[in-house]
């Protein structure tokens, strides 16, 4: 996830700088080479492949932002973050690819970095390839479960995660519920927070808000993505030489990157983005077939999917959509509760002729499963408009206030699933409003303006 921050700013502000400032920055990343004496790698496909690495090194860190965003512990010297990235040939669509870190992996025959001792090939988690043979032996694995090859790698770590946020000046994000972690100490209400570097880091690592674990911070780290591209092509960073430049070189310099992703390459993808927005770019995880796979000497481990997983890889190989084609649909706000799910009955609680049908049709318009049957209110001088709800059912309600700006919200105890709105003078509009999509094709791909606050 912090690989894929810094590579976003890096390669969406290059393209509109120019040759003497990315030749000037480049110079400040810490070259590698992990495909030194590899052989035997898959067939080069269509586009461009990169592995996005995020270490857990926090060395850098203050001892008052390790207290305050919980970053205490011990690095593992691990991959915390594994993500694969395609670029289209026609350098139109970014397809990004979450790697669980826990995921299965069997690591080929290699040297340990550490000791110097051959092993043979074994069982592991993926994140602990890292760690037995760096960057390499990463590569090697990631190459060996996808098929893909990978033409570029990029490593960073906690610390430029945090400052090339603030250097944006934050991103926004938007949840549906509250979202509170106590290992993180990650604190959001519901709604739109703009978020700074350590909170930002809190909102990507945190993995005990629900039962999804890494899963659900997976989807987390892609919305963080798709916000932080909108923020960087919608701020003018991009075309503010001093501005790119302080973000670029606060990003750069803690990556390490191949020794073939120099100038040229900067130059390609700035290019190539430079017309980009969230819609272009499309972000999903490996399928999974059993997340709670037992593995003697290791644990618990996540299975992928085998054939949905190959397939997967093969689009990505031939360069092909993941995301299915959708219509373009209003803008509208996100919600806990999909409209079509929420059953209203709507009042006219003023004296105004006709002004219930009004709210009934607006409501039923953005998808609530209005009675399509408005009626008068016992109240007919309402001036504020009221939604009673039963408390079990104060999800819904919370959903269907959101539609409906300014309304009161009131609780009555067994009046059943059905909501009562009752429209007052102040009535003005139906906001639009919509849950998170759920037909997500094939591989449960997501597009950046689907996820990013609208």
């Amino acid at each position: 996830m912090r690989m894929a921050t810094g590579l976003s700013v890096l390669v969406l502000g290059a393209g509109g700088i120019g040759h003497a400032v990315v030749t000037n920055l480049e110079s400040g990343i810490d070259r590698i080479d992990p495909f030194k004496d590899m052989k035997n790698r898959p067939r080069a496909g269509n586009g461009m492949n990169l592995l996005l690495v995020g270490t857990d090194g926090r060395d850098r860190i203050t001892p008052e932002e390790k207290k305050k965003y919980r970053l205490g512990g011990a690095p593992c010297h691990c991959t915390d973050t594994i993500m694969l990235v395609h670029l289209s040939a026609d350098k139109e669509r970014a397809s990004v690819v979450s790697l669980p870190r826990d995921s299965y992996a069997e690591v080929p025959e290699h040297n340990d970095r550490n000791t110097g001792k051959q092993h043979s090939a074994h069982p592991v988690k993926l994140n602990a390839a890292y760690a037995e043979g760096g960057p390499s032996l990463t590569v090697r694995t990631v190459e060996h479960m996808t098929g893909v090859k990978v033409d570029h790698y990029l490593e960073v770590d906690f610390t430029s995660f945090m400052k090339t946020v603030d250097t944006l000046g934050g991103v926004k994000i938007c949840t549906a519920r509250p979202m509170k972690d106590s290992y993180t100490g990650l604190d959001l209400a519901a709604g739109t927070h703009e978020l700074n570097g350590g909170q930002a880091l809190q909102y990507v690592r945190s993995r005990h808000i629900d039962g999804a674990a890494d899963l659900a911070r997976m989807q987390r780290q892609q919305k963080f993505l798709a916000s932080l591209i909108e923020q960087a092509t919608s701020s003018g960073v991009l075309l503010n030489p001093v501005k790119f430049r302080d973000v670029a070189s606060t990003m750069l310099s803690s990556v390490r990157a191949d020794k073939g992703f120099g100038t040229e390459q900067m130059l390609d993808l700035g290019q190539a983005m430079r017309g980009f927005s969230p819609a272009s770019s499309e972000f999903t995880s490996v399928p999974m077939g059993n997340v709670s796979y037992p593995v003697k000497g290791i644990g618990s481990t996540v299975k992928w999917d085998e054939a949905k997983s190959k397939k997967l890889f093969r689009a990505l190989r031939e360069d092909k959509p993941l995301a299915p084609v959708r219509p373009k649909q209003p803008e509208a706000v996100k919600v806990d509760v999909a409209p079509r799910q929420i059953r209203v009955q709507v009042y006219n609680g003023t004296p105004q002729d006709g002004l219930g049908k009004t709210v009934d049709d607006a409501l039923r318009a953005t998808g609530f499963d209005t009675t399509h049957a408005p009626l008068n209110g016992e109240l007919r001088g309402l001036k504020h408009t009221l939604i009673t709800y039963d408390p079990r059912w104060d999800r819904s309600a919370k959903s269907l206030a959101v539609a409906l700006p300014g309304a009161e919200l009131r609780a009555v105890p067994g009046q059943g699933a059905t909501m009562r709105v009752t429209a007052g003078a102040d009535f003005e509009k139906v906001q639009r409003v919509r849950a998170e999509e759920t037909n997500n094709g094939e591989f449960d791909t997501v597009t950046g303006d689907q996820v990013a606050c609208p």
